[in-house]
């Protein structure tokens, strides 16, 4: 029997499989450092796990609405409000299995087969996997370092066809860290107003931003740009949360109900506690936030120093998230080469940055400790040099 065309035709995730691979190393033994995981290496914060376990325990284990649990869609709705500027109903809210089941049922909900997906490069690996399973063909418009890595105005019109339905911004970025400006996403507004385009606007990593940048929710700029965009955003990054699997969409009456529907017939509801734990999150204290970004800013500020020692080495500086992509053309290795032999030799995990669009590149995650990051940096210098 033969699989399906849509699975034969994606590519499996490199990134899990690079953090895979190093975890099974250091299970043998091996004294392996992994730049690889795109996830939080805190706890959870208590009070969130104490919620989710007290409504676990009072017997909460039923299932809920298939968009989520309405006190939950109302606090993230009055969290939109508060820092993002976006008036949502909580009826437009839909509540998923993490914030890739939302980019993913926001993709369902407007693509029909054939319809193109811009998905500037370097992209997060699944976009194009999404795209493809949606029936959309992704187009993948390359940007450079000399553009900080973004999506500009004139190669938005030059990648646009007639059968451009959407284009997927991502800010800040995975895997760049880059962040697009107030002005920017302005700019991107108004080529995708003038050609009736979708923007899916994937904010999970809002909160994790550093030297003063600020983030802007691309919906909020106007009514019209409101009624072309989806947004979406998720508990994962801010909150430790990875493992719970909630992340949510914003999306014009029509889309939500849309979505609504969708899930209803694929994953129903998402985790019944999680989300009184999720509701912890947006109801609760919020220095935990503030203190794991503290944290991000000290790693981040580390890396970038060491990496300025590595003459081999170039980046963009990032604003945000906790990735920097490292572009290692002056080596004369392509990215697999470069991380299969890092690893062999230097016991070093990366991700090639071929996963995202750009072969001459590898990311690295400052999302491990500072001790991980002293020691594995210099094993990443001794390898170049």
């Amino acid at each position: 029997m033969e699989i399906s065309e849509r699975a034969n035709k994606l590519t499996p995730s490199l990134t899990l499989a690079v953090d895979a691979k190093a975890k099974a190393l250091k299970a043998e033994g091996v004294d392996v450092i992994g730049f690889g995981a795109g996830e939080p290496d805190f706890d959870t914060p208590e009070h969130i796990k104490a919620a989710a376990m007290g409504f676990l325990e009072a017997g909460f284990t039923k299932y809920t609405p298939s968009s989520g649990i309405p006190e939950l869609r109302a606090a993230i709705a009055e969290k939109l409000k508060r820092d993002n500027g976006l008036d949502y109903e909580p009826s437009q809210i839909i509540v998923n299995c993490g914030a890739k089941h939302s980019c993913f049922n926001a993709l369902l909900a407007v693509l029909n087969p054939g319809d193109e997906v811009l998905i500037p490069a370097p992209y997060w690996v699944s976009y194009p996997e999404m795209v493809k399973l949606a029936g959309g063909e992704p187009v993948i418009v390359p940007t450079t370092a000399d553009t900080g890595y973004k999506l500009t105005p004139e190669l938005f019109r030059e990648y646009t066809s007639p059968l451009t339905k959407l284009v997927i911004l991502n800010t800040p970025g995975n895997p760049t860290g880059v962040m697009y400006t107030e002005n920017e996403l302005a700019a991107l507004a108004e080529v995708a107003l003038d050609d009736d385009i979708y923007i899916l606007s994937d904010e999970v990593y809002e909160k994790l931003v550093y030297d003063g940048a600020k983030h802007s929710s691309i919906a909020s700029f106007s009514k019209d740009v409101y009624e072309l965009t989806l947004t979406v955003n998720g508990f994962s990054k801010p909150y430790a949360m990875t493992g719970w699997r909630l992340g949510y969409v914003a999306a014009p009456k029509n889309v939500a109900r849309a979505i609504d529907s969708l899930q209803s017939h694929s994953t129903s509801n998402p985790t019944s506690f999680a989300q009184k734990g999720a509701l912890a999150a947006y109801k609760g204290p919020q220095d935990c936030v503030d203190e794991m970004v503290a944290e991000y800013a000290g790693r981040r500020a580390r890396v970038l120093e060491l990496l300025d020692g590595i003459r081999q080495i170039k980046y963009v500086r990032p604003r945000g998230a906790f990735y920097v992509l490292l572009d290692i053309s002056a080596t004369g290795l392509k990215s697999v080469e470069f991380s299969e032999k890092l690893l062999e030799e230097q016991k070093v995990a990366v991700v090639p940055g071929i996963a995202f669009g750009d072969d001459n590149t590898v990311r690295i995650s400052y999302a491990t400790s500072l001790n991980n990051i002293e020691a594995g940096l210099a094993r990443i210098k001794k390898f170049v040099d």
